[in-house]
């Protein structure tokens, strides 16, 4: 038996939709793999039941089979489906990287982005790469068209905020305008560099100040209950920026060291404030995927 974890993940980060992740140090999924002649998958953990065991339904059954490589599956979720977390790309990183370790395939983390990915199109339709990217990689990762992805390490304090309400990743897809202005375009790109090296300076300043995005935020905000008012408790209680978790509904917000315990308060009581129910991981930048 081989057991691997791998992290939560946010992408997006604003200004880099399709483009930008990172790993949170926590939580994380952990996944179990046994040799076997085809595969079978179990699964246990925060919100196992809303997962299908299937294979072919299943992210880790698309892994084994990109892979060649048939195993009985254990899956223990520590991340949320459906949480604007990377629940399905922590799953097959960590699938990913046992797999590969068990049948002795050689392949690097690299190597198992595109792999981990075609995991990633079982649930959302489509291979991206920008939560996979960083629950292989760990730190700061971006991601190209080509399935080419850079990472970058940094130490920031984050707040990732779940609530209790469900945003469906193609639903979160389906609202994203189709085109935008020269302007928006501008200010976006403008946004993402600030971003790019706040991570290489891990200045928590120049990072939230680059998760500012006039596009996917604003539209995708519409579908959480809540969400101005936690963004605004979030800045007033120390957060250098706040945005949407990948297609939502996590609420992920940057702050110093210092801040993040009243930032995760202020965000839960935010939430409470719209009737909604919510817990706050008080994390950071996070390492990828590894055997256990």
């Amino acid at each position: 038996m081989v057991t691997a974890r791998a992290p939560a993940t946010s992408a997006n980060l604003g200004s880099g939709f399709d483009t930008f992740g990172v790993a949170l140090s926590h939580p994380a999924d952990t996944v179990s793999v046994e040799r076997a002649a085809e595969t079978t998958i179990e699964v246990s953990g925060a919100g196992a039941e809303f997962i299908p065991t299937d294979p072919e339904k299943n992210v880790v059954g698309a892994v084994a089979d990109a892979l060649d490589a048939p195993a009985h599956i254990h899956i223990d979720k520590g991340v949320r489906p459906s949480s604007g977390l990377g629940s399905s790309a922590a799953s097959a990183a960590a699938a990913a990287v046992a797999l590969d370790e068990l049948y002795d395939r050689g392949y690097s983390r690299h190597d198992l982005v595109p792999v981990a990915a075609e995991g990633e199109a079982v649930v959302s339709g489509e291979a991206h790469a920008d939560n996979v990217a960083p629950a292989l990689l760990g730190g700061f990762t971006i991601v190209r068209s080509d399935d080419g992805a850079t990472s970058i390490e940094a130490d920031l304090s984050l707040v990732a905020c779940l609530p209790e309400v469900v945003v469906s990743t193609r639903d979160a897809r389906g609202v994203v305008p189709d085109s935008v202005s020269m302007a928006d375009h501008v200010e976006t790109v403008g946004n993402a560099a600030t971003l790019t090296a706040g991570m290489c300076r891990s200045d928590p300043q120049l990072v939230g100040r680059g998760l500012d995005d006039p596009v996917v935020t604003p539209a995708r905000a519409e579908l959480i209950t809540g969400y101005a008012g936690v963004r605004e408790a979030a800045l007033g209680a120390g957060a250098t920026g706040v945005t949407v978790s990948g297609a939502g509904p996590s609420v992920l917000a940057v702050c110093e060291l210092g801040e993040r315990r009243a930032v995760a308060a202020a965000m839960v009581e935010g939430f409470a404030d719209a009737g909604v129910g919510a817990r706050a991981y008080q994390t950071g930048v996070g390492d990828g995927a590894t055997v256990l």
